[in-house]
């Protein structure tokens, strides 16, 4: 069984009530109360309408695969998971604000557990494949997410999560990943993020909920970023992420790791992977955007590195939408690294997207 995910049941998942969303570049939910075969029909050809033509663009891929993906694990388990209903609804909720036809049935279950910070402890599943610190992370991440797209407006929710991520937080600042993964050296995953992208996602959140009110283990968590000496290509790019002024100390070594192909691996010189990558990309976006006519073969340019990496995820793109899943040791196969590996993937090329969408 993948870590972090809740365990299987047996209990049939019953479609929920039809509630009317309608957005701006979202499909509107039309599916009424209904159980069985028929309601699974209905489901499928809603979430049908998400799905790209051949040689679409890799966002819209993407997004297309997310928005079936993210609702299956609920539908088949009766349980959420942090990589179904945490990353990669994260990454859906930018892709509405960024204009993306999602049908609000996708995020209808997600946003109905996001909203339930009291709850997430409570979620079913195998004590001995689960870390519920790190699952708050996500689910908290998620919920910032639609809150700062404006998915949501329940603000009580977000601050409640955010409250429950403060007493997570270790004395030094840092806010560790699942079994601290990142010990040694060897650099998180998808499913373990290590304690640098843990830090930075849970101090993300804080900030977005109410930078003023907990101005104070912000504050922690920067300096333990900014104290920290990355142990790898990961770690790095969680701390430029968390603090761009930090770039004289990390930019020149993060765009020197960047691979002959565009992309970047756990560490320099190492085989590039999609989730590696993607945060490569995220970090160089906050400290420059990209622009039209980067000469790709300037290894110093940051806005040309972000080009080359946006080629290597299009490039290594499967033909469903979604990335070979980042494992670490690699080349493991993993339905929670896979889910996990394309989020990230299709929220940097989302974020860094020069034609903005």
């Amino acid at each position: 069984m993948d870590r972090l995910e809740c365990s299987n049941s047996s209990e049939r998942f019953r479609a929920a009530s039809d509630r009317s969303h309608d957005r701006k570049g979202v499909v509107s939910s039309w599916i009424s109360r209904s159980r069985g075969h028929s309601a699974t029909l209905i489901f499928a050809a809603v979430l049908a309408l998400a799905i790209p033509a051949a040689g679409a663009e890799p966002e819209r891929r993407a997004v297309a695969y997310l928005a079936q993906e993210t609702p299956k694990w609920f539908a088949g388990n009766h349980c959420f998971s942090c990589h179904n209903n945490g990353d990669g609804a994260r990454a859906l909720f930018l892709a509405v604000q960024r204009g993306y036809a999602v049908p609000a049935k996708a995020l209808e279950d997600t946003l109905r557990w996001l909203r339930d910070p009291a709850g997430w402890d409570h979620n079913p599943g195998n004590p001995g494949f689960s870390d519920k610190r790190l699952a708050r992370i996500q689910f908290a991440a998620a919920l910032a997410e639609a809150w700062r797209t404006g998915y949501t407006h329940d603000r009580d929710a977000l601050l409640l999560a955010a409250e429950s991520l403060v007493s997570e937080q270790e004395r030094d600042g840092a806010f560790p990943g699942a079994w601290k993964i990142d010990t040694g050296g060897v650099a998180g995953a998808p499913a373990t993020y290590g304690s640098a992208l843990a830090t930075y996602m849970a101090r993300r959140t804080l900030e977005i909920a109410d930078a003023h009110r907990f101005a104070q283990p912000i504050g922690r968590a920067n300096q333990w970023l900014n104290f920290m000496q990355p142990q790898n290509v990961l770690d790095r790019a969680a701390i430029l992420l968390a603090l761009p002024d930090s770039a004289p100390k990390h930019l020149d070594a993060l765009l020197a790791a960047q691979t002959s192909d565009g992309g970047w691996g756990p560490q320099p010189h190492a085989p590039a992977e999609a989730f590696d990558t993607a945060l490569a990309l995220l970090a160089l976006h906050g400290v420059v955007r990209p622009e039209a006519g980067a000469n790709l073969r300037d290894a110093h340019n940051p806005a040309a590195a972000i080009e080359r990496g946006r080629a290597f995820l299009a490039k290594f793109q499967l033909a469903d939408g979604s990335w070979p899943e980042t494992t670490r040791p690699a080349g493991f196969t993993s339905y929670a690294e896979r889910i996990s590996t394309a989020a990230w993937a299709a929220y940097a090329l989302l974020t860094t997207d020069p034609k903005g969408n």
